[in-house]
């Protein structure tokens, strides 16, 4: 039986608060070299700079919790976004809202099911099933439409992005900082995903088949049912978060996602997410999310050039491995799993 210590030491070493032990670290440091950084503005930009990483971040990990990995998302991002623009420029589609993030989704949800039956059916390994998955989307988007860049929305598009929540202009400089309506996407994704994730039995059996596929199927979950959805699930809403991207960033090519994952997966993995799978939750997720936007914006304000950014991130993923193995190896011995 534990004591209160034992439970309250428990909980101040737990993953999470180590999570937020090293944000508060990590940002007194900045606002120390760089006062500015503890201001509405610096809020606002990380609220914009985390919207697709936390809509990627979610659905990687429903994949990862599930047992299964997605490094396929990028590409199919890259086809989701491109192809609807690619259309209504050579006037082969509307100018409409739900024809660009419909369109999006759908093809989202092809991939999705591409993927789901070359896991969950043909008992390939997640990892080589979206990788060639990845390479086919990648190589035929350029092969069969080529590498032009869209930079100007359509008016549709452009409309969405000039929706904002709220808009503060900085006394000192008069500079205005507009928080995009699109910030109730992830908020809204990640209050529905923990619910289902914590009081469902889609939730229950992905973690089920995660932990223990033999022992799911035994306890009556449908593991290539559970498997098709994670994996539906991740394509549909990598669909829809590739055409945010597109609306925020103004910008669609062929190649803009690629080389996300290694950052995506960094956050789900320093978010308590095992790739055994079974282990993970979006508060985690968030938190790792929120880690990696921080690292990635203070080293700008810190003028620490581009290339340290991406080692930062990877460091960042070595030590979420090891922060994760190290809370698995302790409670094993505490008995818990």
């Amino acid at each position: 039986m534990k004591t209160n210590n034992e439970k309250m030491k428990m909980a101040l070493t737990s993953t999470p608060m180590i999570l937020i032990y090293v944000m508060i670290i990590f940002c007194a440091v900045t606002a120390i070299r760089q006062p500015s950084f503890l201001s509405p503005a610096t809020a606002i930009n990380l609220a914009r700079a985390g919207i697709f990483t936390m809509c990627f971040a979610i659905c990687e990990m429903v994949v990862i919790i599930s047992g299964g990995i997605d490094v396929s998302f990028p590409a199919v991002g890259c086809v989701a976004m491109y192809v609807p623009l690619y259309l209504n420029y050579h006037g082969k589609g509307p100018d409409s809202v739900v024809f660009f993030f419909g369109l999006a989704m759908l093809i989202g949800l092809i991939f999705g099911v591409v993927n789901g039956f070359l896991v969950s059916y043909l008992k390939m390994p997640p990892l080589i099933a979206t990788l060639a998955t990845s390479s086919i989307a990648s190589g035929g988007l350029i092969q069969l439409l080529g590498t032009r860049e869209f930079t100007t929305l359509p008016e549709s598009l452009e409309k969405v992005y000039d929706t904002n929540l709220l808009t503060y202009t900085a006394p000192e400089t008069g500079f205005t900082y507009p928080l995009t309506a699109l910030f109730l996407v992830p908020v809204i994704l990640c209050i529905v995903m923990a619910l289902v994730m914590k009081y469902t039995m889609l939730g229950r059996g992905l973690y089920a088949i995660g932990g223990d596929k033999n022992a799911a199927r035994t306890a009556g979950f449908n593991v290539r049912r559970l498997q098709f959805f994670a994996y539906i699930f991740c394509g549909v809403m990598t669909g829809a978060t590739a055409m945010i991207y597109t609306t925020l960033m103004h910008s669609s090519t062929t190649t803009a996602l690629m080389g996300e994952e290694m950052i995506i997966i960094a956050a789900c993995v320093v978010g308590g997410c095992r790739l055994t799978g079974g282990h993970g939750n979006v508060g985690g997720t968030i938190l790792g999310v929120v880690l990696i936007t921080l690292v990635q914006n203070n080293l700008n304000m810190l003028g620490i050039p581009t290339s340290w950014q991406t080692f930062a991130v990877g460091l960042v993923l070595l030590l979420g491995a090891i922060l994760t193995s190290i809370q698995a190896k302790r409670q094993a011995r505490l008995g818990k799993i």
